[in-house]
């Protein structure tokens, strides 16, 4: 592996959170379906590269120093 992405555009560790929580959600008398799980993982991907970017924006705006 060569390429390099922030952890919050991993699947794999959204997954994994999602199986976590799916879990606990079981212990609680709750139960989530595949389709759920699958739904769910996409979401927190795609929230958290929106809240990434959101992040590099505002760390952008209150920059002191020039990009060059």
């Amino acid at each position: 592996m060569i390429d390099i992405k922030p952890w919050w555009q991993s699947k794999t560790l959204w997954g994994a959170i999602v199986t976590i929580g799916s879990a606990a959600l079981g212990l609680a008398g709750y139960e989530l379906g595949d389709a759920d799980r699958e739904a769910l993982t996409g979401l927190l991907t795609s929230l958290g590269a929106a809240l990434g970017g959101v992040i590099a924006i505002v760390g952008r705006i209150q920059a002191k120093h020039r990009i060059g």
